[in-house]
């Protein structure tokens, strides 16, 4: 195919330099993944779906349907260093959503600090490119995000078949046979119960006992 899979892909760059974004833009589109750019935290946030609450817990960000992007987003790659919402928090922030959490976050930076890639990382970060970024850096990105959509898949079909599984009139054929079974078992039990008293109670009948008189015999039957 003429056509590389990465097409299906879209990918979100976050940076506040004018320069970088143009530059990341071109990259991914270079390998034909689709992109949108924005320049802050907050706008990226807003692109998801995502606000944050008013309220004094505004660390955990919550998903407003109305404004969530109509478009998937396959993987998000930011800058760390930016004003206001750092790449840090914006990473925090997806982490902690329950809709976004699944998708693949990779930071950059022009600073090699130890420390800030090792915070990033464990928070959750898929990859920590230095800038510039370079096309084998871009190279990198496509494992992840496969690595994701198969989860997804996977985590889909598991839901699916517990709802299945959950349904009351789900119920396999050798299960349905035992019912019947059963059923069948408790009515011949209750016919039986039913003559055995019924023998009982005319055996105990006073016709069955009266003395029955013939030719001047008596007879006791």
């Amino acid at each position: 195919m003429g056509i590389s899979t990465e097409s299906q892909f879209h990918v979100l760059a976050v940076d506040d330099s004018l320069i970088d974004r143009k530059l990341i833009e071109r990259l991914l589109k270079t390998s034909s993944y689709q992109v949108t750019t924005v320049d802050s935290g907050t706008k990226a946030l807003e692109f998801l779906g995502v606000h944050e609450d008013d309220q004094s817990n505004s660390d955990i960000p919550s998903v407003s349907p109305n404004t969530h992007q109509e478009v998937e987003v396959n993987l998000i790659i930011t800058d760390y260093c930016m004003p206001g919402m750092t790449g840090y928090d914006l990473l925090r922030k997806i982490k902690e959503s329950s809709s976004l959490r699944n998708i693949p976050v990779v930071i950059m930076s022009s600073e090699n600090v130890p420390s800030r890639i090792s915070r990033c990382l464990e928070e959750g970060a898929e990859e920590f490119f230095l800038k510039p970024v370079r096309p084998s850096d871009v190279n990198r990105l496509r494992p992840h995000i496969m690595k994701t959509k198969l989860k997804d898949q996977q985590e889909d079909k598991q839901e699916n078949k517990e709802e299945e599984l959950g349904k009351p009139e789900f119920q396999s054929r050798e299960e349905k046979e035992e019912q019947q079974q059963q059923q069948h078992h408790h009515l011949q039990q209750q016919h039986s119960n039913g003559n055995k008293r019924k023998a009982l109670e005319e055996g105990l009948s006073p016709d069955r006992t009266r003395p029955r008189y013939n030719n001047g015999l008596t007879t006791v039957v």
